[in-house]
């Protein structure tokens, strides 16, 4: 190109040299392919990126996109209203009272529809900027949602928006956690910021897109989200229950080796953590939905739902409380396992000592020079033979005597059983 198109005071001849190179570029992009065009823009500066995209017919930007290196798309998005290639923006609207979805690319795509949710996972700090000056507003950093103290997470701006950070459950096979999501309700929509997806969310949407009127505003799809984590805590509760139910199993088994122990508290361990994950995650939506409650800030039937969730999540209470009592009570017989089996160790240690003890005070005997003078008529070989077997003798009469005595303290132990 003879010249940039934002360069200050342009000769006149250059101008038209650049717009004639413009419209060459946009003719020679025309030709080619997709594939052509993302190999040319992947090797381009961001400014030369930028002009060029400028330069391709607005029919093929989308199908563009989605074919663009993440790097190439996010230069794009930078600079442009296009967001990065790693955000997943949605916007909802109702038709005929069921929600339907539009996937967010650009700001653009915002225009021409009236959502009551937009939801936003994994967007940069660019990203919200441009969605939230598009709305008005300033999301926040879901990185950032931890280190806000419990009596900040929710609160009321002077222009009317409503802000409440809580915390929804993750249940993965072999990981539990709480992903910390901001929700802003402003003027009937209700905006979603968090890093990753969720299970909650994923089924709200196809609820709400399947069910005729099970929503009307962003306060409604507030409630239902809360809702529908109080009904995925449950189930996580219950699958607990199941996998406590095979570790009791175990546990109640007539002997459990060492290692079947060591298993066992790790089952253990974990159903706890996720235990303690769950009732923390409804103690947060308790008090989202009680402040909800106090600021006065739903309808009468929105109140309706909102004591009912409440009602659900105290009755999870007894249940996580069942379920804690439920762990101590499988810990402690698990570590009962455990020193059971090192008391049997220690008895076979016991029973082999009493068995040497009086071996040994006979084998210092013999190892002393009286008993050299006491055999000298006796050829060695029979004397140390003969003093051999009588060792052996002695050792079996020890232990005859300890099995017996175990065999009556069992006949005892089993008749007092028997009696109670």
């Amino acid at each position: 190109m003879a010249t940039r198109h934002d360069m200050p005071r342009q000769e006149p001849g250059e101008t038209m040299v650049h717009k004639q190179s413009l419209a060459e570029l946009h003719s020679y992009l025309a030709r080619l392919d997709s594939k052509e065009i993302v190999e040319i823009l992947g090797a381009l500066s961001p400014d030369d990126l930028l002009l060029t995209w400028g330069e391709i017919d607005e029919s093929r930007l989308d199908d563009l996109l989605d074919e663009l290196p993440d790097a190439t798309r996010d230069i794009i998005a930078s600079r442009s209203n296009y967001l990065g290639a790693a955000c997943v923006v949605n916007a909802f609207e109702l038709t005929q009272g069921r929600l339907r979805q539009t996937t967010i690319e650009s700001v653009e795509d915002l225009e021409g529809i009236k959502p009551i949710w937009v939801d936003l996972v994994g967007t940069t700090k660019a990203d919200r900027r441009k969605i939230g000056h598009y709305f008005g507003l300033e999301f926040p950093d879901p990185e950032e949602l931890t280190d806000i103290e419990s009596s900040a997470r929710f609160y009321v701006e002077e222009k009317g928006d409503i802000h409440l950070h809580s915390d929804f459950l993750l249940d993965k096979e072999g990981e539990s956690r709480n992903v910390p999501v901001a929700f802003i309700l402003f003027r009937d929509i209700l905006f979603s910021v968090r890093e990753e997806e969720l299970p909650v969310f994923r089924l709200q949407r196809l609820r709400a897109r399947i069910q005729a009127g099970s929503v009307t505003d962003g306060m409604d799809m507030l409630l239902d989200l809360y809702a529908a984590d109080v009904e995925y805590s449950a189930d996580a509760l219950e699958e607990s229950y199941a996998a406590l139910g095979e570790v009791g199993k175990k546990v109640l088994s007539e002997s459990m080796s060492d290692e079947d122990a060591a298993k066992t508290l790790a089952d253990i361990a974990e159903e706890e953590d996720l235990n303690g994950r769950i009732r923390r995650n409804v103690l947060d939506t308790r008090r989202a939905l009680t402040f909800l409650i106090r600021r006065r800030l739903l309808s009468v039937p929105q109140l309706e739902d909102a004591q009912q969730i409440l009602r659900d999540i105290e009755s999870l209470d007894g249940h996580t409380a069942f379920l804690f009592d439920k762990i101590n009570f499988l810990m402690d017989s698990t570590v009962g396992f455990i020193n059971i089996n090192q008391n049997r160790v220690i008895y076979r240690l016991t029973v082999l000592s009493v068995i040497f003890m009086p071996l040994n005070v006979i084998a210092g005997i013999g190892g002393m020079s009286e008993f050299s003078m006491m055999t000298k008529d006796i050829p060695w070989p029979v004397s140390y033979l003969i003093f051999t077997i009588g060792m052996v003798l002695i050792a079996w009469v020890t232990y005859v005597i300890l099995k017996t005595y175990e065999n009556r303290n069992r006949v005892r132990r089993a008749a007092v059983t028997r009696g109670l």
